[in-house]
């Protein structure tokens, strides 16, 4: 099972939802970063469960330890193993599941890959993984503030048929706090946790988009064939748990313009390298960065765990029904921010060290 994320910045990611623990290995983060657990935890505690009402109430801290790979407060260039120890797993909350395929998760094609699963939880498919993952994103965007100075934000921008209207270029992450939603518009916030609370009443789950922008990224990052920057980050948002759709820019509504509409001018910029007046290509063109901020949008689908009643087969083939019991959150996208995030910065940490392959030479003078 392929758990390694990444070229020049590799992660990879290890353990189960309700086995010891989960982490992550890093190789490739560069020495002398300055780095301490309060980096970490910063992000796992907005992705961590139990920190409201709207999500799952599986009472975890998701206290980080580093292992390896810092010392005195600095990255020694070394791999860097970070661990995240699991209290309060509840096994027993699935016993009713052993033998029942879940509709709509990955018990059933699990078992059909490898002929064996965890049926504690969803093991390797579930949202815990990402521990991991938010855990090596939170180095990686140290390391991209640092050395570059990029910015990256994720808020949810709608959930189920009920949608927020967000500049990407003025928001922080101050105000995505600022309401357990992580919707910034105060009116929609109040909509969708009436509707979450809803859907948890009648056992049931919702769906929506995450929305993230990554500011003062460099015109250059990406590859122009295979490794394009957007096909990158495309390949890391639906790696996320529950991802079903991705959009960068303008998206899908991109078919209904004229080329005159969707071209992004260029213009001379304040330091001297061009600029566009619009952000149509949602800063990625020809697989490269342009300079202008990455717009991103990840459509996460209703949680497949629910109360109510489905109809389902067992192992042996046989039609059943399935109420499902256990802690699952109505909605994933209040904490699926934090995973956006991350693998936002883990794309653009890994393409901004490949890209210093590329810079060996100085520029060739213009003629």
């Amino acid at each position: 099972m392929s758990s390694t994320w990444g070229d020049a910045f590799r992660i990879h990611t290890f353990g189960e939802s309700h086995g010891g623990g989960v982490g992550v290995v890093i190789d490739g983060c560069p020495p002398r970063l300055p780095l301490g657990v309060e980096d970490i935890q910063r992000d796992l505690d907005r992705r961590r469960p139990g920190q409201s009402r709207l999500v799952t109430q599986r009472d975890e801290a998701d206290q980080v330890e580093i292992l390896s790979g810092v010392f005195d407060g600095h990255t020694l260039g070394t791999s860097i193993a970070l661990l995240v120890r699991n209290k309060d797993a509840r096994p027993s909350a699935y016993d009713h599941m052993k033998d029942v395929y879940r509709p709509s998760h990955a018990d059933y094609t699990t078992e059909a890959k490898y002929g064996i699963r965890n049926w504690q939880g969803g093991g390797r498919a579930s949202a815990r993984e990402t521990i991991g993952r938010v855990a090596a994103g939170a180095v990686a965007r140290k390391l991209l503030r640092q050395v570059a100075g990029i910015d990256i934000v994720g808020w949810v921008a709608s959930v189920h048929k009920i949608n927020a209207h967000v500049d990407p270029s003025t928001i922080t992450v101050d105000q995505v706090e600022t309401d357990p939603t992580r919707c910034p518009d105060p009116e929609v916030a109040a909509m969708i946790t009436e509707a979450i609370e809803q859907a948890r009443r009648d056992g049931d789950s919702l769906g929506g988009v995450v929305e993230c922008v990554a500011r003062n990224v460099p015109a250059g990052l990406g590859e122009p064939v295979f490794d394009k920057l957007d096909a990158e980050l495309a390949k890391a948002m639906i790696s996320l748990p529950a991802a079903k759709g991705f959009e960068i820019g303008s998206g899908f509504a991109a078919t209904a313009m004229t080329g005159t509409e969707h071209n992004d001018p260029f213009v001379p910029g304040a330091d001297g390298k061009p600029t566009t007046t619009s952000n149509h290509s949602g800063g990625v063109q020809g697989g490269i960065s342009n300079g202008e901020p990455v717009v991103i949008r990840v459509a996460f689908k209703p949680t497949a765990t629910i109360s109510s009643t489905q109809r389902t087969v067992d192992r042996s083939g046989q039609p059943t029904s399935l109420e499902a019991r256990g802690r699952h959150d109505p909605c994933v996208l209040p904490r699926a921010v934090p995973m956006v995030e991350a693998m936002t910065a883990l794309v653009l940490a890994d393409h901004w060290l490949r890209q210093r392959r590329v810079d060996v030479l100085p520029p060739l003078p213009r003629s």
